[in-house]
């Protein structure tokens, strides 16, 4: 009776691991052939997680940034409360930052953006006088 299942059990087992392996190499090779995809996944699941909780601008996508060291962004009232694994979303058009943490799933702060934005600087045109040859 223990060889009758050992003869079962060892086949079972190589065909799993066999369609375990093609499973992840699947995987590995669509990864390689799109890896915004990836991002861009993990981007909407983020985004369906924080609308539930605050209402996101809308048309716009964010930019994700993971914290990584907050003790690098200690004096810094927005990321006062911030810990490691936290996310910020961060809204240009909108002008708006969002501090989410993924551990307790609330929003820690929101705070408004501001990005400098300078006017082009055009040098001045300097007229360089044209040498004149007597004859």
């Amino acid at each position: 009776m223990l060889k009758l299942k050992q003869k079962y059990i060892w086949p079972i087992i190589t065909i799993v691991a066999v369609l375990l392996a093609g499973y992840f190499y699947y995987q590995l090779h669509v990864m390689q052939q799109n890896p915004q995809a990836i991002a861009q996944k993990e981007a909407t699941e983020l985004m369906a997680k924080v609308s539930r909780l605050i209402v996101l601008p809308s048309g716009e996508t964010p930019t994700i940034a993971t914290i990584s060291d907050p003790a690098l962004l200690t004096g810094q009232q927005f990321f006062a409360s911030a810990k490691k694994g936290d996310k910020v979303l961060i809204y240009t058009q909108a002008k708006k930052a969002i501090l989410y943490s993924v551990l307790m799933d609330k929003i820690i702060d929101v705070a408004p953006l501001n990005i400098g934005t300078q006017a082009a600087v055009t040098p001045p045109t300097t007229t360089t006088p044209t040498p004149t040859t007597k004859k």
